[in-house]
């Protein structure tokens, strides 16, 4: 396909390597015609009052510019992919994709208290006012939240990896769980291509990241189980349910979550737990854990290569992705 528009890639400090793995997938799977890419210059200057300005090195003229950046905490993150959005489009790109791979403020997505905000919305319009053309992001906590963007939104999906990945460790006596009434349809979903039965998990909230109680429903006794969710944060549902599941006499348990945001004690709770195993993405960042004895990281970043390369030359992404 001939082009009237470049592909320029940047990535905002907190997602560089995940950018660099994705530069490298799609050098791989793009046609001998098209150039390589490589990641472009996108200088940050820090100032002493603790505010920072992003800067281009490099002309974006007329191009369509992907900036790859999760709004993971502190806020900051977010101001940096904001301000280069912003750059970018005062410098003339001729379109600007954010690309996403872990949306921060997701779990506010409506007002389920009074006089409180909604984040994800209010993010949401910042990321437009900011001049973002298209939204790119992985697994959001609510699939509702699509719906805040006047704006197209690619919703990729972590099944693409993990489906696969569970498939080829030959579980005997498989199981899915979802850790909450929430999680119920991701769930069935990997119940029905892994063909396996679903367990429900029921919580109840003492206060925000504590835990009261869980029930579970299901066949559970002898079962190779596997929780499934969108991130883990405290790990306090997680750990909990494992031990409610445990002592209903299941064989083992282990969890697969697209988000390792591992807040707080989180990975104390998972290493004291009984869980065999954790199975996470790199949208968030954790090169500290590589030779973790309990946690598996799975790459997104060959399935985002695949989205960007066909999204920039008009090709459908719905057929890649289990829903």
């Amino acid at each position: 396909m001939i082009h009237t528009h470049r592909l320029e890639l940047f990535a905002c400090r907190a997602s560089e390597d995940f950018a660099r793995q994705v530069i490298d997938h799609i050098n791989a799977i793009k046609s001998p015609e098209e150039p390589d890419l490589h990641l472009g210059a996108l200088e940050v200057t820090p100032f002493s009052d603790g505010e920072f300005q992003p800067q281009y090195s490099e002309s974006v003229r007329g191009a369509s510019v992907y900036i790859i950046q999760s709004t993971i905490p502190p806020a900051d993150n977010l101001m940096e992919l904001l301000l280069s959005i912003d750059a970018a489009k005062r410098a003339s790109a001729d379109e600007v994709t954010a690309v996403i791979p872990y949306f921060g403020w997701a779990r506010q997505d409506r007002k389920d208290r009074p006089r409180v905000a909604i984040g994800a919305k209010l993010v949401a319009n910042l990321l437009r006012a900011a001049g973002a053309d298209r939204i790119m992001t992985c697994d959001l906590h609510a699939g509702q939240i699509q719906g805040f963007f006047d704006i197209p939104v690619d919703h990729v999906y972590a099944s693409k990896v993990f489906l696969p990945y569970i498939s080829n460790r030959h579980f005997k006596n498989l199981a899915i769980a979802a850790p909450d009434m929430g999680g119920a349809k991701r769930a069935n979903v990997y119940a029905r291509e892994l063909m396996c039965p679903v367990i429900i998990c029921h919580k109840t909230r003492e206060r925000a990241n504590v835990v009261g109680s869980i029930t579970a429903i299901g066949e559970i006794e002898d079962k190779d189980i596997i929780i499934v969710d969108d991130m883990i944060d405290t790990a306090g549902t997680l750990c909990k349910a494992a031990e409610v599941l445990m002592s209903r006499g299941a064989h083992s348990v282990r969890a697969c979550a697209t988000h390792g945001m591992l807040s707080g004690n989180a990975l104390q709770r998972i290493h004291d737990s009984p869980m065999e195993e954790i199975f996470i993405t790199d949208t968030i960042p954790h090169p500290e854990l590589a030779d973790d004895p309990k946690i598996r990281i799975v790459s997104m970043a060959e399935v985002f290569a695949s989205i960007i390369h066909k999204v920039y030359n008009y090709e459908a992404i719905s057929p890649d992705f289990v829903q």
